[in-house]
């Protein structure tokens, strides 16, 4: 299946200016946000396409909004300088912008000949008077909220050293069709296209460390098979047809292997397998279910899920030696593990009075953190690249839709639609 690209042929990172003062520098959400001003993109020539700086401003607004770390100032408050184009520092009336109290001015500008789309997007420092960064996109006019979250994952880098996860996308399975099938959308809900034609069920997508490749369960034959498929092409493989299950395949992040769940000899254990399919190593060998394995950021190590003490609970298994560890001590069916790309954290799914919330838990097994609350089930939780955020499934709205989180549990917001009942997300990486 030919998949719809995108170009940003050009990006410039434009010569900050030198400066003695202090930089402004933020982390993590909290009480204190940070003062920003989102001016909309000016034409730089011909008639202005209203439509096209209204779509820059949603997605920045939406996107930086989503992070926590930004209070918007009111455009109904912005002073003259917000009709003014101003690239350059010289160009910028920073006192008009201080006396608005913001501390962090983006200004962009646009033109549009033909179908060639060029926009040019900045952040300034306003408390010290300078341009912080700018970007320069070249594409098509199709562009336009691609280019935004670029510019959005740039902003946040030159705010926090890591760059933000807006330009990527999100893997999940809907029934919107009748059938199960693997979709696949931006990180704000748009652009949904489905990847499979299986009119079976697809379950438990995961993108390979590149990106460009998933590898899914069906039942398309009749037997819960593990897939891969690369994107671009199209082009589909069956990983492993054992019989029985196979099921939960985790891709490595370093090397090339995947963690998969396979019942071949009668009970579910965690296996590594190749990308073709032959198993390199058996990781358990208990009596229990072991299923749904995540991996480490260094991939010596994997979560999973065990009843081996009686009810599911989470375990480590270290993928060198063998040695396994108990993670969860609370609750009485823990499920559905995510290691944090940044390794100090794993979030789960905890089942409680007939209904699943979302947690979150070091990896020592300390400092265990509910992040869901109110009605529905919150279930499937994986991580943002960047480990700022976490995408799950819930059905608080009536039927089960993808919604995305702050890893702290907040800003939570619907990305798909309730009536298309879907699940099982999981974030690409940088695409």
């Amino acid at each position: 299946m030919r998949m719809i690209k995108y170009f940003l042929l050009l990006a410039l990172l434009l010569p900050l200016t030198a400066t003695a003062a202090t930089e402004i520098e933020i982390s993590a959400p909290g009480e204190q946000r940070m003062p920003l001003a989102l001016t909309t993109f000016l034409p730089t020539d011909g008639a202005a396409v209203d439509e096209i700086a209204a779509e820059i401003n949603e997605v920045l607004n939406a996107d930086l909004d989503l992070t926590g770390l930004f209070r918007f100032a009111d455009p109904a408050s912005f002073l003259s300088d917000a009709e003014r184009i101003g690239l350059y520092s010289t160009q910028v009336d920073f006192a008009q912008w201080r006396l608005l109290g913001a501390d962090l001015l983006v200004k962009g500008t646009y033109s549009l000949q033909g179908d060639q789309l060029v926009i040019e997007a900045r952040l300034f420092d306003v408390v010290n008077r300078r341009l912080k960064s700018g970007r320069r996109y070249l594409g098509r006019s199709t562009d336009v909220r691609r280019m935004a979250h670029s510019f959005a994952d740039q902003i946040l880098k030159d705010l926090t050293g890591e760059i933000g996860p807006f330009s990527q996308r999100i893997a999940y399975v809907s029934k919107q069709t009748g059938n199960k099938e693997l979709w696949l959308m931006d990180v704000d809900g748009h652009a949904p296209v489905r990847l499979t034609d299986h009119r079976s069920i697809v379950l438990n997508p995961d993108f390979s460390p590149l990106g460009k490749e998933l590898t899914f369960t069906s039942y398309v034959a009749n037997n819960p098979d593990l897939y891969r498929k690369e994107i671009y092409t199209g082009q589909e493989a069956k990983v492993s047809s054992r019989q029985g299950l196979n099921v939960a395949g985790r891709f490595a992040p370093i090397g090339r292997e995947i963690a998969v769940t396979l019942t071949k000899d009668g009970n579910p254990e965690i296996y590594l397998i190749s990308y073709s399919g032959a198993i390199h190593k058996r990781l358990t060998n208990n009596w229990a279910i072991d299923i749904d394995p995540s991996w480490s950021p260094d991939s010596g190590h994997l979560v999973f899920v065990s009843n081996r003490l009686g009810n599911p609970h989470l375990f480590t298994v270290n993928v060198y030696t063998g040695e396994t560890r108990r993670l969860t001590t609370h609750g009485k069916y823990n499920v559905t593990p995510a290691w944090s790309p940044k390794g100090d954290r794993i979030a789960f799914a905890r089942q409680s009075g007939g209904r699943f919330d979302l947690y979150s838990i070091k990896t020592d097994g300390s400092d265990e953190r509910r992040l869901t609350f109110g009605p529905g089930n919150q279930e499937h939780p994986r991580w943002s690249p960047d480990g700022r955020f976490l995408v799950y499934s819930s059905d608080a709205d009536g039927k089960k839709a993808i919604y995305v989180m702050r890893a702290d549990g907040t800003g939570a917001r619907r990305l798909t639609e309730a009536g298309d009942d879907s699940s099982h997300p999981a974030w690409s990486g940088r695409w």
